[in-house]
């Protein structure tokens, strides 16, 4: 047991310390809309990813995001959609981010965007920007390890499962009635198999999907049945019950691109034009961890988006996240929201956590208000539907 946690750990720390980990977000932004209520006044620390959702938070109206991220290669990226906002046609930034290919990518890359990239970020990509090559048989998101992932599993359905076929019949369904029952007479099953469901109980596998050791415990702790039954269930939920019309997070990871109907709002004509001329000058990258950021830049945040990050931190690494909080209630706003989401169905080692208020020792929990009802009817409506919870609390500071 010793052996495999060592073993789990290695995996997860070589994947996010040497790869880029995630070609697009993972957590829906329509919720995050609802949930923040952007204004112009606000500023928002958002964990960056892929970059997707710092850019749909100022076209939502924010004032200010500061896109953090530990992983260099995350900035990378979104550095790169900046460059590309700034100095391509919409024909081409789709073409590069919605479809995965852009002919003539290499002479594009050198004349228009290496330019405007950070030296870090420049060294990156002069060796990777053939990820958008469309000699290559991969998209762009085929590429890195959650599209490595994805890869994977595109291969077991059109050469084991042989879905190919159903699949694209259910991305094209026209009611729900009609994706529940391709899902469920044609798909189910077939998917379903014995390996299928080895394979996703596996650590070195999840780690390929950004999921920690920690995440894993979080999802065992809560939810009947492990995480192979919380797989299963978060699958159906996205094929069955939910209308996969404008669900374009599983739709990049089956067809491996974006559709014009299909796809997030930094894509779309109009918003590219709104972030050309005017708001992607209002986002600004880090690397660093969220309390090496807040730590060394003396900024006040309204808003903190802090995905899922913190159930890395739940168990061994407490004292870590005593420390961030420390920092988010020095750095807060009154008024202060604060969104993230979480494997587990319950984050009650968030409100455990400790911080220093006035000369006081506080809990966390004492100083937020969850808003619990409405962030469950919000996850309900999730298109990923991959996290366990999604939670909404005010800070008082």
């Amino acid at each position: 047991m010793l052996m495999r946690e060592w073993f789990s750990g290695k995996v997860f720390s070589w994947v996010h310390g040497h790869q880029l980990v995630y070609n697009t977000c993972w957590e829906d932004p329509r919720l995050d809309r609802v949930a923040l209520a952007l204004k112009p006044e606000d500023t928002v620390l958002v964990i960056t990813s892929a970059g997707c959702n710092a850019l749909d938070y100022v076209l939502a109206g924010a004032g200010q995001v500061y896109a953090v991220d530990v992983n260099p290669r995350q900035n990378a990226l979104l550095e790169l959609k900046l460059a590309g906002i700034r100095h391509l046609t919409h024909t081409d930034f789709f073409s590069m981010f919605g479809r995965g290919r852009l002919d003539g990518i290499r002479s594009v890359y050198a004349a228009q965007l290496r330019s405007s990239l950070s030296p870090w970020s420049q060294r990156y990509w002069d060796k990777w920007i053939k990820f958008f090559d469309p000699d290559k048989r991969r998209s762009f998101y085929y590429r890195g390890t959650s599209g490595a992932l994805a890869t994977m599993f595109n291969w077991y359905i059109d050469h084991v499962a042989r879905l190919r076929g159903w699949l694209n019949a259910i991305l094209e369904a026209q009611t729900l009635e009609e994706q529940r029952e391709i899902y469920e007479r044609h798909i189910h099953d077939r998917f379903w198999s014995r390996p299928v469901r080895f394979a996703v109980g596996r650590d070195a596998v999840l780690s390929m999907a950004g999921v920690p050791k920690a995440q894993r415990r979080q999802v065992e702790l809560y939810y009947a049945g492990g995480i192979v039954q919380f797989v299963h269930d978060c699958v159906e939920a996205v094929f069955a019950r939910l209308s996969l019309a404008d669900n374009y997070f599983w739709r990049v990871y089956i067809t491996g691109e974006y559709s014009a109907n299909c796809c997030p709002e930094y894509l779309k004509p109009d918003n590219f034009e709104k972030l050309k001329t005017s708001l992607a000058d209002r986002i600004r990258i880090s690397t660093d961890t969220v309390q090496g950021f807040l730590e060394k830049n003396d900024v006040p945040i309204t808003r903190f988006v802090l995905l899922d990050h913190m159930d890395w931190m739940a168990g061994t690494h407490l004292p870590l996240l005593d420390q961030e909080w420390q920092w988010i209630v020095r750095r807060a706003l009154p008024g202060s929201r604060v969104i993230w989401r979480s494997g587990g169905l319950k984050t009650d080692f968030v409100d455990q956590a400790r911080v220093e208020v006035r000369g006081h020792r506080r809990r966390v929990g004492e100083l937020l208000t969850h808003y619990d009802r409405w962030a469950q009817e919000l996850h309900e409506r999730c298109r990923v539907h991959t996290y366990a919870s999604f939670h909404i609390a005010d800070l008082a500071v």
